[in-house]
């Protein structure tokens, strides 16, 4: 694995791919992880003098890099849209407020009983939303499924299948009902051709807005790690 020298010094992986016509860096905004994609033929040393152009912009890339930290009590986090201290609270089950997020039980495990919950609340959400645009455009999806996927929001297989990120709760919920109205859309168009997009219109008429939303700060929904 290359280094590109520096304070501090920066790893870079290196991936060959034979679809790849030219060099191409890309840094990852969860992680920081630097990533040079190379033709087949490329030399090494072509690569380190790539690097060695493209330092500024890979360090102005890393400077936004959104830090990842534990999620726990006395964080704040996004749910629905909304900024939610995570404070303690009685008995046994979550308690949500105008402004908090109440936890209870052992506080080390407050990461993983607030993924838990974020999840239920989250299948509850796209499985309505689905169910809305499905009866709208007059078809049945067959399954519904939450992963945590970070190249995409949500997919639709062929055999009508669902899948969504659960990190979907933590955006606001027009945009949660964006993804569910794009991807009931392809159980029209199996494609995203201007018919496909024709019917997300007619599904969601400011879907332009939310799907800008999703690539300019959908990013940071995934910097929030929620493992004890």
């Amino acid at each position: 694995m290359p280094v590109l020298p520096g304070s501090p010094p920066v790893e870079v992986t290196l991936k060959r791919t034979a679809r790849a016509r030219r060099m191409s860096l890309r840094v990852s905004r969860l992680d920081g992880r630097v990533t040079l994609s190379l033709p087949p033929l490329a030399r090494e040393a072509e690569a380190l003098a790539f690097l060695r152009a493209q330092e500024e912009w890979i360090r102005k890339a890393l400077a936004n890099v959104v830090a990842v930290g534990a999620v726990g009590l006395g964080d704040v986090i996004p749910v629905e849209g909304r900024r939610l201290e995570l404070r303690a609270g009685p008995g046994r089950v979550l308690m949500l407020t105008p402004d908090a997020l109440l936890v209870p039980g052992d506080a080390g495990r407050a990461g993983v009983r607030v993924a838990a919950y974020l999840k239920t609340r989250a299948r509850d959400r796209l499985a309505a939303a689905s169910d809305h645009y499905a009866a709208l455009v007059g078809r049945r999806y067959r399954t519904l499924t939450l992963r945590d996927t970070r190249s995409r929001w949500g997919s639709c297989t062929a055999d009508a299948g669902l899948m969504y990120s659960w990190r979907l709760i933590m955006a606001p919920p027009r945009v949660l009902d964006y993804v569910a109205a794009h991807e009931v859309a392809h159980l029209v168009e199996m494609n995203h051709s201007d018919r496909f997009w024709a019917v997300v219109a007619d599904l969601m008429p400011d879907y332009g807005t939310q799907r800008r939303w999703l690539k300019s700060e959908g990013h940071a929904l995934h910097s929030y790690r929620f493992a004890g």
